[in-house]
């Protein structure tokens, strides 16, 4: 069964920096086990670190504009097509990992059957691997209008600001109804130590749960650090048992 995760929230508040450094802390934890990196953000700042391209992604598929690596075989059904030109896409970062980027996303009130298809080859496609981390464009809605398959943890990225935090629980209302119940949770991110129980009385007068807060650090192996801490309480496996 994969174990999914999803990092949300506003722009600019780390997100991909935490869903890159939980997918090392991931393979850290489990050494052979599969992990494949959605990147649902308009940014694609996640899939362009690994050297993917615009083009290459969901939506160029159905655009219209990847260009496939070999000639598209003759005689597939819609579905086959689908299937066969995800595959086209995947980068393979390690061995035991892949990314795929999504970009534009269709809206889920799109009855067209290509997007009905893509959906289900999708979620069959995530499906295959022991973790998918979604680094997600705001919240969880924007990501089930890409695939709907239920998130094990929800983790929404915040800065410490009063105005971000209220923003955070906007996010947190408009994205509960497709996480799990009682693992949508919020990160404070690049928060100062002078403000760290300022930040945390306004969680719990908005009576958000909170994982813990992330100083702002220069070395990014320290949020692995920290985030091994936090992993403890995360809805994700804690051995390979």
């Amino acid at each position: 069964m994969t174990s999914t995760i999803a990092i949300i929230g506003k722009s600019g508040s780390g997100k991909t920096t935490i869903a890159t450094a939980l997918y090392k802390l991931i393979r850290k934890k489990f050494p052979t086990s599969s992990i494949l990196l959605v990147d649902n953000d308009l940014t694609l700042e996640l899939s362009e670190s690994f050297g993917i391209k615009s083009r290459n992604t969901i939506y160029g598929i159905k655009s219209g504009k990847h260009e496939y690596k070999t000639g598209i075989p003759e005689g597939m059904s819609k579905q086959e097509f689908i299937e066969w030109a995800l595959e086209d896409i995947i980068f393979e970062a390690d061995e035991y990992t892949d990314v795929i980027a999504s970009w534009l996303v269709t809206p889920k009130d799109c009855i067209c059957p290509s997007t009905r298809i893509m959906r289900e080859a999708l979620k069959k496609l995530v499906q295959r691997y022991d973790f998918a981390i979604f680094d997600c464009e705001y919240d969880l809605k924007y990501l089930n209008s890409l695939i709907e398959i239920p998130i094990d943890e929800t983790i929404i990225v915040s800065k410490s600001s009063n105005s971000s935090i209220s923003l955070a629980s906007k996010i947190y209302d408009s994205s509960k109804k497709y996480a799990c119940e009682g693992k949508l949770e919020i990160i404070i991110n690049k928060v100062k130590k002078e403000h760290i129980n300022e930040a945390m009385g306004i969680i719990n007068a908005l009576e958000l749960d909170l994982i813990g807060c992330i100083e702002k650090f220069e070395n990014k192996d320290d949020i692995i650090n920290v985030l091994e801490v936090f992993y403890s309480r995360m809805n994700l496996p804690q051995s390979k048992d």
